[in-house]
């Protein structure tokens, strides 16, 4: 009662609570009293972090299940700080922000058929002549395009004479070609015969087909041409190539403002200075729609971007893909690490690309990656060990494969029984072996289960 009369006459007053700390108030108040134990908030945020029962949680989410029970002085930034740094989280956590590295434009060619992309399409239904790729050969300046049939067993040697006689023969030989890392344009025959031309070659970084989009969007141009032709007309897409050739330097170019063939022959077939005036006046006109294109796709496309950028020294996290249906620590490769690392950055080639130190067992991988494709490292190793010993691709996948069969057992259900398999994987101990169904075995692994197994038969 003596509390509620207390109450009632406070209650008549207009009240303002000010907060003093401890060392300005004669009595100190509980919240100047809160020890500031760094071990103790260490313990703290482990147990609330990397424990079983909580598994990684975000920063807020952390946040807001530790604020119910402690409180400290900055200490949403503190936890922030602790996820932002941890190890693990660093490794499998997808990326929720916008594609790193903005958009680098390559510099508009001074003449036709001067700087040249190359890429092979792939993967196409066998015909009765045997091809079952296409070269495709795009001039940047005037989008004019050539489509070769090739075979995928042809060799360097032949793809130089196809070189000579398709595309030299036609427009002479360039100073710059733009490719992919694929294995006719890193061979070292192709690389010496475009040294004796004196071509220039330029290669995308690694696993960014990006750095080549002007010729992956013909691709898909070429792609759904040939899907109409074999719909409409029912022919092998072979024979109706060289008209689908016809047709994309015959269409409208939107960046152009015009058709590839125009920008390159003129509108009219004419002679001498009438040519050469009105060819001038069409590489300027192109000159001015190439750059606009370039500005509008460069302000589109880092809408989408953010930019980053890494310093020579600094450790960043390599992004790898697992492949589907492969088994990882236990487990389906999809809960496997989205990236490995982490890795020293030795040189930075160009604005949105840098040269890594890899380790010997990455020799095949190409050193040279975008910078979507890394991640830095907010707490330098003291040494770069790479915990889960992945043993990468050079298409930066990878694979486990059984090695071992440590037991067997035998689940009988109303219908059948389903033999089980303990199998041990390739750079894993025993004590990974994972139980699989000899089924599964069977269909991916074929020639791993011996023909007769009655070793370790137990019957559940």
């Amino acid at each position: 009662m003596r509390q509620r009369r207390w109450l009632e006459l406070i209650k008549d007053y207009d009240l303002e609570v000010h907060y003093h700390p401890g060392k300005a108030n004669v009595v100190a108040d509980a919240l100047s009293l809160v020890p500031k134990d760094m071990e103790l908030r260490k313990k703290v945020f482990d147990e609330a972090h990397t424990s079983m029962f909580t598994i990684h949680p975000g920063s807020n989410k952390m946040y807001q299940d530790l604020k119910q029970k402690f409180w400290w002085t900055r200490m949403k930034w503190e936890i922030a700080k602790y996820v932002s740094e941890c190890d693990v989280c660093q490794r499998v956590k997808a990326d929720h922000l916008k594609p790193a590295g903005m958009l680098q434009p390559l510099a508009v060619p001074a003449w036709k058929w001067e700087d040249i992309h190359m890429d092979f399409i792939v993967g196409l239904p066998r015909t009765q002549k045997g091809y079952d790729s296409i070269w495709v050969i795009i001039d940047r300046l005037t989008k004019s395009a050539h489509f070769l049939p090739v075979k995928t067993h042809y060799t360097a040697a032949t793809y130089a004479e196809l070189y000579i006689s398709r595309i030299v023969s036609l427009h002479g030989v360039p100073q710059t070609i733009n490719s992919d890392r694929g294995l006719l344009f890193v061979s070292c025959f192709w690389e010496q015969l475009q040294t004796a031309l004196g071509t220039n070659l330029i290669r995308s970084s690694a696993y960014h087909p990006q750095t080549s989009g002007q010729v992956e969007r013909v691709n898909q141009i070429l792609e759904d041409m040939l899907r109409a032709c074999a719909l409409t007309y029912s022919t092998k897409w072979d024979e109706c190539l060289s008209l689908v050739e016809f047709a994309y330097n015959n269409s409208y170019q939107k960046s152009l403002e015009m058709a590839p063939f125009k920008a390159l022959y003129g509108e009219h077939v004419t002679f001498g200075l009438d040519l050469v005036t009105q060819a001038e006046e069409q590489v300027k006109f192109i000159h001015n729609n190439l750059k606009g294109a370039q500005s509008r796709q460069k302000s589109y496309s880092n809408k989408r971007r953010r930019l980053l950028v890494f310093g020579v020294s600094d450790h960043v996290y390599l992004r790898v893909s697992p492949m589907k249906g492969v088994h990882r620590f236990g487990v389906k490769g999809k809960l496997a690490p989205r990236y490995v690392g982490p890795f020293k950055i030795t040189e930075q080639c160009g604005p949105v690309a840098y040269r890594l130190e890899l380790p010997p067992h990455l020799a095949a991988v190409h050193d040279v990656f975008h910078v979507s494709q890394l991640k830095k490292c907010l707490t330098v190793p003291k040494e770069v060990v790479d915990t889960f010993q992945i043993q990468i691709e050079p298409d930066l996948t990878y694979e486990e494969r059984p090695v071992k069969i440590l037991d067997q057992k035998q689940r009988s259900t109303r219908r059948r029984a389903i033999n089980f398999y303990k199998v041990q994987w390739s750079n894993h101990s025993e004590e990974e072996a994972t139980w699989e169904q000899e089924e599964y075995l069977q269909t991916k692994y074929p020639s791993f289960l011996p023909s007769t197994s009655n070793e370790y038969v137990t019957t559940v």
